[in-house]
């Protein structure tokens, strides 16, 4: 029976894509044992085992802030390392795989060590520090972005994409659900998400500039979680249906648009699904990544990027009439994000890592019968 050891942490970024591959690997082969690292102190130690995967856990962190917390961090990945050197000594996996945070480069430091291969992944078109750090070692390397590819600069690299567009792609439209949400699914229908927790002086912008949108559009939008009291502030607009949270795989095969974040993992989806998109990069996230990973898709005339620096009701109001109400360019959005998307990066990256896996093992049996 096959074992696959998948470290991944820090952040939904991180996490939602390792278990994407893992269900549609378990899918695809149910034999096949995965289990995962992750950090203790972080969301996947919930995440994880609430999923059904066994989680072994180390408590490793980032290399930020003074010179005795970057010392701290080198300690942490040290002793780190070795916990999962003992962990990969009684698991004795096939094959490691790799999806960032914190966790991916001490556990990639000690697969090394014990020969045995390993995969990364990245999920941004800025490479985050632990790939980097660890890459030149790596068995494979999965990239979404060309600019990752580039940047990694190594021949073991294969542009495949986020195991997540795999699981858009084949999300079915819940007519149920949509009208649940009090939408009906005859009208043009633009669904506006700007993060799990959402922002209170956003949802005040929105309110400015949503009621200046065309009413025949209906738009679902998500105020966040902690912003309760923002489900009100759109009653006045019967064309504007508030609320805290949306499964949104339920409601992507009904949407004729998006505004929204640059996160890897919504990216993946859109394109996966050729949703056109107007995208507003978060300006608080590592090496400005979000930028680059909206860039990439306006570069390919996928998208429309609005910078937050630039955001203001008009501003919004301008940049949703010109990717929803101008129905040629909405279409040629749609057309150009299909094109760049990944539906089958899961499968591919499986179809990967199991060469990788027979690469290994023929060269293990090579090395026994050369002795």
């Amino acid at each position: 029976m096959k074992k696959i050891l998948i470290a991944t942490g820090g952040t939904g970024g991180h996490i939602y894509p390792a278990l994407a591959l893992a269900q549609i690997w378990k899918e695809q082969e149910p034999g096949t044992e995965i289990v995962f690292i992750g950090n203790d102190d972080r969301m996947e130690a919930q995440i994880v085992p609430a999923a059904g995967y066994r989680f072994l856990p180390v408590h490793a962190s980032g290399f930020t802030g003074s010179a005795i917390n970057k010392a701290k961090a080198v300690w942490r990945m040290l002793v780190s390392a070795q916990k999962i050197k003992g962990y990969l000594k009684e698991e004795k996996p096939d094959l490691l795989i790799g999806f960032g945070g914190y966790v991916t480069a001490p556990a990639a430091m000690a697969a090394k060590d014990l020969h045995i291969p390993f995969m990364l992944h990245e999920q941004n078109s800025i490479i985050g520090k632990a790939n980097k750090l660890v890459a030149k070692d790596a068995s494979g390397i999965v990239t979404c972005y060309q600019k990752a590819t580039d940047d990694f600069n190594l021949p073991q690299v294969r542009l495949l994409g986020n195991p997540r567009a795999t699981l858009a792609a084949r999300a079915k439209a819940d007519e149920d659900y949509f009208r649940s949400l009090g939408l009906d699914p005859s009208k043009k229908t633009i669904l506006i998400v700007m993060g799990s927790l959402g922002s209170a002086s956003v949802n005040e912008l929105m309110q400015t500039a949503l009621a200046k949108t065309d009413p025949s559009m209906q738009i679902v939008y998500v105020c966040g979680k902690d912003n309760s009291d923002a489900l009100h502030q759109f009653d006045s607009m019967s064309n504007v249906h508030a609320v805290g949270y949306v499964d949104a795989l339920r409601l992507y095969g009904m949407l004729d648009g998006m505004v929204c974040r640059a996160g890897a993992t919504t990216l993946a989806e859109l394109t996966a699904l050729g949703i056109p998109a107007v995208i507003i990069p978060s300006p608080y996230v590592a090496e400005n990544h979000q930028f680059y990973n909206a860039k990439m898709l306006v570069d390919e005339g996928a998208a429309v990027m609005l910078e937050e620096k630039d955001l203001n009701a008009d501003s919004l109001k301008k940049a949703i009439d010109e990717a929803f109400m101008d129905e040629k360019k909405r279409q040629d959005l749609m057309n150009r994000a299909k094109a760049i998307g990944k539906p089958n990066a899961a499968p591919d990256m499986i179809a990967w890592a199991n060469e990788i896996i027979e690469q290994n093992r023929r060269r293990k049996e090579g090395n026994v019968a050369s002795k």
